[in-house]
This record gives structure tokens, C-alpha cells and sequence, in this order.
């Protein structure tokens, strides 16, 4: 199995600090894990399609801004039996060892709307502050999800760069 995914670091200001949104994966027969909200590209789906479609699928939220998206160009027009679209995503992810193997691209980007109390096998989904977030990661980093392990620590080391 080989998949292909889009996932957002939702972030807002509130009380003078940046939140973000986690959520806990709540799939059948499968360990509960703090995620990122997104999910798998269906085919032939567009990278901001399917980030838009995921997070307001398990959040509640309407995506309103995306960083990178101002750089996307595709190639509507030229043959309309092949088009493609090229941005910059904040990051991207490939897996190298473990039972699924899987490329992803992170993009931070802000929200509006309610957040729902359950999505799409997700819950306990809520903002969170920066501090928060890094507390959490630093003291058990394996009670994310082995993607997003590794989207937050890259999150958090582009923060402290900035």
C-alpha cells in the first residue's frame, strides 16, 4: 500500500499566543494518537481540494488561507488530457521503515468556524498553545502519530528558527 496525503497545521492567535489544532485519531482496532487534521488524496484530487475537504471532514472547520498557496500554478489548458498543479507546501514527509508507506505534505494555514466535537473518526479535537504543544511532544513524543511525530518537531524547529 502506498499513500499520498495532505494535512494541516491549523493556526490561529488567541490571547496574545499561537494555537494550533490537534485532534485524537479514533480508528477501529487501531491505538487512539494526537494528530494534525488531514488525510489521504483521493484520486486525482487537488493537494488544497483534499486539505480543505479533510480538515472540515474532521474538524468542523472551513479553511480560509493557505500558506504556498499563492504559489500554485497548474497546467489547465495545455492538454486537456494531463493537468497538473505545482505549489510549495510548508513541508513534505516519506516514511522509510513501517507497515505503511506514505508521502505527505503539511500546510500551515487558518481556519474559521466551530469545531465539532466528533469528525470523521476524530476526537477531543481542540486548539492548543505552542508551549503546550512542544510540552506535550517532549514528553512522550509516541503518543502522536508516527507521521505527524515527525511534522511537529519540524513545525516547532521552523518557529524557533523564524
Amino acid at each position: 500500500m502506498f499513500f499520498v496525503n495532505s494535512r494541516a497545521i491549523i493556526e490561529r492567535d488567541f490571547n496574545n499566543e499561537r494555537q494550533i489544532v490537534i485532534q485524537t485519531r479514533n480508528k477501529p482496532n487501531e491505538p487512539l494518537k494526537i494528530e494534525l487534521p488531514g488525510g489521504r488524496i483521493e484520486p486525482y484530487e487537488s493537494l488544497i481540494q483534499a486539505l480543505r475537504r479533510e480538515v472540515r471532514e474532521e474538524t468542523g472547520l472551513e479553511v480560509t488561507e493557505i500558506e504556498g498557496e499563492d504559489t500554485r500554478i497548474d497546467t489547465t489548458g495545455i492538454d486537456p488530457e494531463f493537468e497538473v498543479e505545482c505549489m510549495k507546501p510548508f513541508g513534505a514527509y516519506q516514511t522509510i521503515r513501517g507497515p505503511i508507506d506514505s508521502v505527505g505534505y503539511y500546510f500551515r494555514c487558518k481556519a474559521e468556524g466551530e469545531i465539532v466535537e466528533s469528525g470523521d473518526e476524530t476526537t477531543d479535537i481542540k486548539w492548543i498553545t505552542i508551549k503546550e504543544l512542544s510540552d506535550l511532544i517532549n514528553s512522550n513524543p509516541l503518543q502522536f502519530s508516527n507521521v505527524d511525530r515527525a511534522g511537529i518537531i519540524y513545525y516547532l524547529k521552523q518557529l524557533e528558527r523564524s
